[in-house]
């Protein structure tokens, strides 16, 4: 395909996927789910599937595919379109990230994130053994360590933007219940996104390499938070007009995105990584708002409806055909649930929370959501994971984030917490994933 039948082609679909999107959102709401449900859920029906299934020439006319990736097709643009969305929206999800709000329950936040860490991470853990050594679910390149680091880190992950939607709607924001659940998923997340950066590092079994990878990070943390952050505070007020954000400071601000998942990818990491510090990096307050407003609407309406197509596109659940390996799926659901339910559900009755409570932060906890998307898609890019793993756990992170809300409100309920007297959480997020 020439450069104007790939724009054609990419038009279509974009008004395709964006249109199919509402359509399922639309019935979604009326089942008490977020769009973002709905979004995973359409990404995994234009696939093959579904779509592919029942239509397989129309779904191949629609969104032509070269598995060699020889010809130019859908991947050419839509993979980089996809990281485009994922690096804003990590962009985003650095801005709104706020210390304050672990510090606030700090010693129920810690007890619940590292219940709901290694209790996920061993049985994650455990599984991938058995599944490296009893099917093909991990290519022959992936070695049994990275297997189980790599599966117990997509154990671990909490939809951490996700949860804070969530927490924002129900009226939950500044309560116990809230505020630990918060604390404790964005520990749980920077847990992760640590498990995966080794994973990544070490995959290409060179300990130079390895080192290299961990190292440039750890500078590029230090050299953004320490340097970055205070020169933008300093000369924010420069960016900054009639308590506006300037048009110079959005093009500075998405600039320093680029550049941090630049080079994050650059290092043998991913974008996603040097997105999220550049945003944790940006001036808390008209800046942080003001980029929050103009950026969200194009990422969260147009670009990240791209990605979960794009992982749709890489979804076949048919590869799944065996009793056994449904078996597993089913296996890798209930470690997932149960590792982070009833794990988190207890730890937090532990620190002295009610039980409804406790039992209500468990299960806000348990929702994987985009989180676990990135991370797989992540480790179906490197290699680390093969496509029947990659549906498996896509599988796990629609149902998780399905089970959330409607399970809340039926052994829970919402709108009956009253926030903390020292006032709660001023702004949780905007973001909605």
């Amino acid at each position: 395909m020439n450069n104007v039948s790939l724009a054609v082609q990419f038009f279509l679909q974009i008004a395709v996927i964006l249109l199919a999107c509402r359509v399922v959102g639309t019935i979604a709401a009326r089942l008490g789910q977020p769009q973002v449900v709905a979004e995973m859920i359409t990404g995994v029906l234009l696939g093959p599937s579904l779509f592919g299934l029942l239509a397989p020439e129309w779904q191949q006319w629609l969104f032509p595919w070269d598995k060699t990736q020889k010809l130019r097709d859908t991947s050419c643009y839509l993979f980089p379109a996809s990281q485009l969305g994922l690096a804003l929206y990590m962009f985003i999800v650095g801005m709104e990230f706020r210390m304050d709000i672990v510090a606030k329950r700090l010693k129920s936040s810690v007890a619940v994130s590292i219940a709901g860490m290694v209790t996920p991470f061993l049985l994650g853990a455990g599984l991938a053994w058995v599944l490296y050594h009893h099917t093909e679910l991990f290519p022959k390149k992936t070695s049994q360590m990275e297997a189980m680091l790599f599966l117990g880190a997509s154990m671990c992950i909490t939809a951490f933007p996700m949860l804070a939607r969530i927490i924002h709607f129900k009226g939950l924001a500044g309560t116990t219940m809230g505020t630990v659940a918060i604390g404790a998923g964005a520990i749980d997340d920077a847990t992760a996104w640590i498990l995966l950066a080794v994973v990544l590092a070490s995959f290409d079994q060179n300990i130079s390499h390895a080192l290299y990878n961990i190292g440039g990070a750890i500078g590029f943390v230090t050299f953004s938070l320490v340097l970055i952050r205070p020169l933008l505070a300093r000369f924010s007020s420069l960016l900054i007009q009639d308590e506006k954000l300037t048009d110079a400071g959005l093009v500075i601000g998405i600039a320093l995105m680029s550049l941090g998942a630049w080079f994050t990818d650059l290092i043998g990491l991913h974008a996603v990584f040097g997105a999220f510090i550049m945003g944790a990096s940006m001036p808390r307050g008209v800046m942080v708002r003001d980029l929050c407003a103009r950026i969200q609407p194009l990422a969260v309406a147009l670009l990240l409806p791209l990605f979960f197509t794009y992982s749709g596109l890489n979804t076949k659940i048919g590869l799944l055909n065996t009793w056994y390996l449904w078996g597993m799926c089913l296996a890798v659901l209930a470690a997932a649930v149960l590792g982070k339910w009833l794990a988190c559900t207890l730890a937090a009755r532990a620190t002295g929370i009610s039980g409804r409570e406790a039992m209500g932060i468990g299960i806000l906890m348990n929702a994987r959501g985009l989180m676990e998307l990135i991370i797989i898609n992540i480790g179906l890019q490197r290699g680390i994971i093969s496509e029947g793993l990659f549906a498996t756990l896509v599988i796990m992170a629609v149902v998780t984030t399905l089970m959330a809300s409607p399970i809340f409100e039926r052994l829970v309920g919402s709108g009956t917490y009253k926030p903390e007297p020292e006032g709660g959480v001023e702004k949780d997020a905007q973001l909605g994933y």
